[in-house]
């Protein structure tokens, strides 16, 4: 089968040869006798050291770089999670870089039978491929080890280029000693490449897509996959002339895909959150533009020395108003954006106060496994314990020239306990989501409720 796949490749040159001689063309005898199988590969053999077998190439890193190329079957190298070469496995195309004339050397050795190419049939020995090559043993041995020398590099040893990028990496532990260097030379994965390319091709171009693509500009059902490859770049290889960097780069002509990269941009959080804060009035709460700018027109007011009078309150009032509107307004973005448990299912939260979890997060009180939390939230004690944060948080703000201490502390969480609209309501509100009481049950003494915590653990 071999000898007959070979002669008919030798047979196709020879008749495209003779197609552009005349029948009395003196020549013709020559090509004749230069199309011989024997003598055609024998020439063929001498002109394969101008070509070299290729998976990972440098032309493409730079055209007029020279140095090591490497030939790799995919499944020799090691499996890695990440993609690479070695996902290729059996199914893959070698590339070829050197001579463009001699690269019919390489279109002999891609013929294939049964699936398998001659080149992979010689690399393995095969006797029906090599009994193909030449009728004596040792002539064929001879040629076929001419052919796979097509896989090996070219020179004596490993080189590079100083056209050739290169990059040391650090294998030791030491930044500043050299000898925990290694230098690397990246190589191209031509044959990675092409397999990239031929799958995008067919993604984008192929009749499965075509359809899929109809399908969803007209919004109609389909029953395929529609492929996409959003910010997809084009390189080109080699100009007018792709062969000179290899014979996979000619068949695409010199097109090779770059799948974006780019980093993602970034979006604000739709919601602010308290990471690694003790309270919400450490930072995040100030952090609110309205509660900055009503905080300054507060002091400034109050600065102001204003009489006592009716418009003085109602001042005060409106700007206290537009302060705990902010705070119910924050309450809400965390209890309705998050997920119930957010507090007790990230660490980031882990140091938030307690009160101020049963006020942020009380959906967490629905789970199952947080009876205890759902028992504390009931209790209703944390209302109180936020009005004191926020009358703390907020006589902080204005200390300074403005007297203010415990009576001030009084009035403002008076002011927030007591905000029908605001504060007031939104818990009426979770008490109904909650299917709990509308009442505040009355207090207990500490002492009191450490005896019916042991009782009900």
């Amino acid at each position: 089968m071999w000898k007959d796949r070979i002669g008919a490749f030798i047979s196709e040159r020879l008749s495209a040869k003779l197609d552009k001689l005349a029948d009395d063309d003196p020549r013709r005898a020559e090509v004749l006798a230069q199309h011989e199988p024997t003598v055609w590969l024998a020439d063929a053999a001498r002109r394969v050291a101008q070509i070299q077998a290729v998976t990972h190439s440098l032309k493409p890193i730079h055209p007029d770089a020279r140095g090591t190329n490497l030939y790799v079957e995919p499944s020799a190298l090691p499996s890695l999670a990440e993609l690479g070469s070695h996902a290729l496995g059996q199914q893959f195309v070698g590339d070829v870089v050197g001579n463009a004339a001699a690269l019919d050397v390489y279109k002999l050795l891609k013929l294939e039978v049964n699936g398998r190419s001659l080149l992979a049939a010689l690399l393995a020995q095969d006797a029906e491929a090599m009994a193909a090559l030449h009728a004596d043993p040792a002539q064929a041995q001879a040629l076929r080890d001419a052919f796979v020398s097509l896989t090996q590099p070219r020179a004596e040893g490993p080189s590079s280029h100083t056209l050739a990028k290169q990059l040391y990496w650090l294998t030791g532990s030491d930044a500043c000693a050299e000898a925990d260097y290694t230098l690397l030379a990246p190589l191209y994965a031509t044959s990675l490449a092409h397999a990239v390319h031929a799958q995008v091709q067919e993604d984008r171009f192929g009749d499965a897509n075509k359809a899929a693509r109809q399908a969803r500009r007209e919004q109609k059902a389909h029953d395929g996959v529609f492929h996409d490859y959003p910010g997809l770049a084009v390189q080109n290889m080699g100009g007018t002339k792709p062969q000179n960097i290899s014979q996979l780069n000619s068949e695409r002509r010199g097109m090779n895909y770059l799948l974006s990269s780019l980093p993602p941009r970034w979006e604000a959080s739709a919601v602010r959150m308290p990471v690694h804060a003790e309270s919400v009035f450490d930072r995040l709460f100030i952090a609110r533009p309205e509660v900055r700018r009503t905080l300054r027109a507060l002091r400034q007011f109050l600065e102001s020395e204003p009489e006592a009078n009716l418009a003085t309150r109602q001042r005060r009032e409106a700007l206290l108003d537009t302060l705990l509107d902010e705070l119910v307004a924050l309450a809400a973005e965390l209890q309705q954006l998050l997920p119930p448990g957010w507090t007790c299912d990230d660490e980031r939260f882990a140091k938030l106060d307690y009160e101020q979890k049963l006020w942020l997060d009380p959906l967490r009180a629905e789970r199952p496994e947080e009876a205890q939390f759902a028992r504390d939230w009931l209790w209703m004690d944390w209302p109180s314990a936020i009005g004191k944060s926020f009358a703390t948080w907020l006589n902080d703000q204005l200390r300074g020239k403005l007297p203010v201490g415990d009576a001030e502390a009084r009035e403002w969480k008076k002011e927030l306990l007591t905000d029908g609209d605001g504060f007031k309501q939104q818990l009426r509100e979770l008490r109904d989501k909650l299917d709990a009481p509308h009442y505040i049950p009355i207090r207990k003494t500490h002492e009191e409720l450490m005896a019916l915590r042991e009782q009900n653990p």
